[in-house]
Parts: C-alpha cells; structure tokens; sequence
C-alpha cells in the first residue's frame, strides 16, 4: 500500500510547533502542570506522555494508588493533545504559530473511561490517538498504562474543534 505523501505518517512537526504546544499543554493549561503531564513524543498519529506518581496524586492511602480522577483527567488531557497534532498536522501550509491559535475553541463533548487494574506504579504512560478528525468533531481512544507497560485503563473522548 502506498502513502498519500501527505499522509500524517510522513509529516515532521518543526521544533517551534512542538516547543510551542509543549509550553501550552504542559505550563499554560495549568491543570496539567499541577498533574505532572510531560509530553514525551508529539507525533501527528499518536502522542505520549508521563506522570511520575507523587504522594497528592494518591487517592487510596492504604495502597499508594493513583487517584481515579488523576487517571481521566490525564486521559482526557491527552486525547485533548492528540487532536491538537492532528489539526497541527492538517494545516501544515499555515506557520507553527497560526496553528498554534486554532486551539483556542477546543473541548471536551464526551469522554469514557474504563478503569482496568489500580492504578499503583512508580510511574505512568499515557497515550493517545485520533480515529477520526472531521470539521467540527474529533473521535479518540486513550490508554493509562504503568511502568511495567500493563494497561491499567482506557479511554475514548469526543472534542469539539471549530
């Protein structure tokens, strides 16, 4: 099978979109920062991310388990990323910066989350990525999974993009 040469696997973000939507997701969205959400690959196709677990991120004292609100607000924040790649993907003819604005009207509209194991892990992976970019709605599927790279939930979000 050949690849359309626009096809989002062959595109390469250049390092002042990426530096600039790591400074939005990371230190703007302020909600993330408090998380600890740090972006470890921004790809048009997927993203991925970290938390290191912390002592104020527990939400079960008794087994130093993450708190379920931590895992479907990372979930969430991540599919959020995701579709800010596809939409920085799909407008490579506009500078990093003019990509930059379009997610001003970005949203959650509908998120689930399935919470498979507990979460109790030095440390966390999250991933995500886009099923279908359309002009006014954007479809995701997520995953929270530990160091050891056990899936520990999953994740599926509806944002709005125009």
């Amino acid at each position: 099978m050949t690849q359309h040469p626009k096809s989002p696997e062959k595109i390469k973000f250049e390092d002042e979109f990426v530096i600039g939507l790591k400074k939005v997701f990371e230190e703007m969205i302020v909600f993330n920062k408090l998380l600890g959400l740090k972006i470890t690959s921004l790809q048009p196709t997927q993203v991925v991310a970290r938390i290191d677990m912390r002592n104020d991120l527990v939400g079960h004292y008794l087994y130093n388990r993450l708190h379920g609100g931590v895992i479907s607000a990372g979930l969430d924040a991540m599919g959020g990323l995701a579709v800010m790649a596809a939409i920085g993907a799909r407008h490579m003819d506009e500078s990093p910066m003019q990509r930059l604005q379009r997610f001003s009207k970005l949203g959650t509209i509908d998120l689930r989350i399935d919470y498979l194991r507990p979460g109790i892990s030095e440390w966390f992976e999250l991933r995500a990525e886009v099923m279908r970019l359309g002009s006014r709605v954007a479809s995701t599927r997520m995953e929270f999974l530990g160091a050891d790279g056990k899936l520990l939930s999953t994740g599926a979000g509806a944002y709005i993009v125009s």
